[in-house]
């Protein structure tokens, strides 16, 4: 006797497809521009392009029958190399837009090596950058991508219904999230308890973030790929999932700019050595301060992500997607609306 499973819902290779080919069609948007240097706003969006890519073609491979040249750790690397080159220009865009006015006349005119090192480094990334994009493996991976949206080909598990399969396809990155240990940096642990640390001054979180700050950091790239996983299936969930996703992008972006801190002080301190802090007391102080800031905004999401009620509700909010009932129901509206 065959069991023959019957549902009018859309299977999870539609879901694939649909990732693979938006993600690969922004990617080729943006890549003339950049080869030629004309924006940075390009750089970043064909950056973008190539995160979202790999996160749908790591997160559907249990789907797929991709060709060898289509792998993740081939667009890994790419984007790892164009990414390098963004960091140089965010940070060259923080250190004149955010700091650089609010210094005083002297330590405005001791910031020109900054931007004399940042242009040359960021010379040798831009040539890296048009070494990998004329190279042989990126041409591979375009053409293996684009014969593959030409004929897909999958595997026996692309076959079912999408509401089947989400919660276990979404919930092991979301268990790594929520179990990172990046959680409990300024925290004391005791018997089944964990209490956050909201009375430390400057100094100490100063301390907490050389010693840990890189966990810190490990977490807010766990948020990204929680993130960009979710937004794969943001038409499949209510409210509450996109609640989540806000979230999850604010505990990323704040991480991010407290990240962003540390390195362009690490960065000044390779540039000017020990004189950094000598030489540049104002910029030194606005960095602690813009870090003593981004802690202060991270403590409330990190006690809400702590309390076992809201990582329940989470759990639960990922197990219940809509039925079809509802999809449908909303695509009426939808159109009702337009």
């Amino acid at each position: 006797m065959t069991l023959v499973i019957e549902s009018t819902l859309r299977p999870l290779k539609d879901y694939a497809y649909e990732g693979i080919e938006k993600h690969l069609h922004k990617t080729l948007k943006w890549e003339k521009p950049v080869k030629k240097d004309e924006d940075t706003e390009a750089l970043h969006q064909m950056r973008v392009g190539m995160r979202r890519l790999r996160t749908a073609i790591s997160r559907f491979d249990i789907a797929l029958n991709l060709p060898k040249p289509a792998s993740d750790k081939k667009i890994g690397k790419i984007a790892r190399c164009l990414g390098k080159l963004r960091d140089l220009d965010v940070l060259k865009e923080t250190l004149e837009t955010n700091y650089q006015p609010h210094l005083p006349p002297k330590e405005q005119e001791a910031l020109k090596p900054a931007f004399d090192a940042l242009a040359k480094q960021r010379k040798d990334a831009f040539s890296k950058v048009q070494t990998v994009l004329k190279d042989e493996d990126y041409k591979s991976l375009k053409d293996a991508l684009s014969e593959w949206l030409e004929e897909p080909n999958y595997r026996p598990l692309a076959s079912l219904p999408i509401q089947q399969v989400l919660p276990d396809l979404l919930l092991p990155e979301v268990s790594k999230f929520l179990l990172h240990p990046g959680w409990l940096v300024g925290t004391k642990v005791g018997d089944s308890e964990v209490k956050i640390c909201t009375t430390w001054q400057k100094k100490r979180i100063e301390k907490e973030l050389i010693n840990k700050g890189e966990s810190l950091h490990d977490l807010r790239k766990q948020a990204k790929r929680v993130r960009y996983q979710m937004e794969l299936f943001t038409e499949l969930y209510g409210e509450s999932y996109k609640a989540y996703i806000e979230e999850v992008k604010s505990i990323q972006e704040i991480l991010g700019n407290m990240q962003d801190s540390v390195v362009m002080d690490e960065w000044l301190v390779d540039i000017f050595k020990s004189d950094f802090h000598t030489a540049l007391p104002t910029l030194t102080n606005l960095l602690k301060e813009n870090r003593y800031e981004s802690w202060k905004q991270w403590q409330p999401l990190q006690e809400r992500y702590l309390k076992s009620e809201n990582r329940h509700n989470f759990h639960l909010t990922i197990l219940h997607p809509m039925q079809e009932s509802s999809l449908s129901s909303n695509d009426h509206s939808d159109e009702q609306k337009n």
